[in-house]
């Protein structure tokens, strides 16, 4: 017997995106469960075109209470989750029904791709997994004001379905950190994976040392996924080269090689460094490490697929030709067209690598 699955929102003003989300996956549940949050729009009337259990709840600064009360109202064995602002494409539909007529019962976590940022071709440039289909009986629970998350346990399985996460505006400005600052003042602690999350709305809001020292409490207390770490480098790191302290930056950006093997986003980072002090050498050793990195599977982790082989490629074409080795950039270029064939930097470096081939009667 076939599996039911629920399908929850939180909204709140989303007339702008709401029906293109759910017309991406209209037919696949049993029941459709909008939890309103404030709405001063359209959104609720294009919500009952989709489904009759719409429901109002008041906004209290806490997103996982709001999650938390789309799910309490979920009926079927499974519940999955969406922003306004995602859609399901036709293919990952086809997936996403091919699951549902395959799913066994003692699964009780879904892991799907959540894809956030693409480039110009429309190809994925950032993706993680998330907890996107759980069985409803487990009564999983949300935590986390901000940025909230529930732990995935049980029989996970990773699907090779994604999400696209397609926004057309901007967030409100501060809201994140807001919702922080405000949870700080009330003297409520903060766990450590909302102080790494912290840390990151600081950065976003250029408060570079209050981010760094934030990063730095992060990276010295105990707990917090691998994943977090390795990413809270890096950004300690940015934070570092924004203050001017680039000694530390660098071996920020060091440290992560003692929670795992080398990341391509962190060997990037690297080759950066040494490309800024025109140190090529060092600078090519990274960027062909990080060429040679195989992408992240089932990771739990923020990726960037171009750091496994369209930048470094960009980049060691512009270290070879800055070392004079034309032949070895204009190699270097192609690669990176091999990833992005239509990139402008790519045509630019094309025609740049030919004209200086009829220049010079390089063969």
């Amino acid at each position: 017997m076939m599996v039911t699955f629920s399908l929850c929102l939180i909204v709140k003003n989303e007339e702008h995106v709401l029906k293109r989300c759910l017309s991406s996956v209209e037919g696949i549940f049993e029941e459709i469960i909008v939890v309103d949050t404030g709405s001063t729009d359209s959104t609720k009337e294009i919500a009952g075109q989709f489904t009759s259990q719409i429901y109002d709840f008041e906004w209290c600064n806490d997103f996982a209470r709001a999650r938390n009360f789309s799910f309490s109202k979920a009926k079927m064995d499974y519940t999955m989750w969406l922003d306004a602002d995602d859609v399901v494409t036709v293919e990952n539909r086809k997936r996403l029904l091919d699951l549902k007529k395959t799913l066994l019962p003692e699964i009780d976590v879904v892991m799907m791709r959540y894809d956030t940022a693409f480039d110009f071709d429309g190809r994925p440039t950032f993706f993680y997994y998330r907890e996107r289909l759980l069985k409803t009986s487990r009564k999983f629970k949300w935590a986390g004001a901000v940025h909230e998350v529930i732990q995935p346990a049980g029989n996970i399985l990773f699907s090779s379905i994604s999400i696209e996460h397609r926004k057309t505006r901007f967030s409100e400005p501060g809201r994140n950190l807001g919702i922080y600052e405000k949870l700080l003042a009330q003297g409520v602690a903060l766990d450590q994976r909302q102080k790494y999350y912290y840390a990151r709305e600081l950065m976003y809001s250029k408060k570079y040392k209050e981010a760094a020292e934030t990063f730095l409490d992060f990276l010295n207390g105990r707990g917090g996924s691998l994943e977090d770490r390795i990413s809270a480098c890096r950004d300690l790191a940015f934070c570092y080269y924004f203050l001017g302290n680039e000694e530390a930056a660098f071996l920020s950006l060091l440290r992560s090689f003692s929670y795992d093997r080398p990341r391509a986003e962190i060997c990037c980072a690297l080759g950066q460094h040494f490309l800024d002090r025109e140190q090529y050498d060092l600078a090519i050793y990274w960027y062909q490490t990080a060429f040679g990195s195989e992408i992240p599977d089932k990771t739990f982790g923020f990726v960037q697929p171009d750091y496994y082989g369209y930048i470094p490629a960009l980049q060691l074409c512009i270290c070879c030709d800055r070392l004079g080795e034309l032949e070895k950039a204009s190699s270097w270029n192609e690669k990176a067209g091999e990833f992005k064939p239509n990139d402008p930097a790519y045509l630019y470096n094309k025609s740049y690598f030919q004209s200086k081939k009829a220049a010079l009667n390089w063969k």
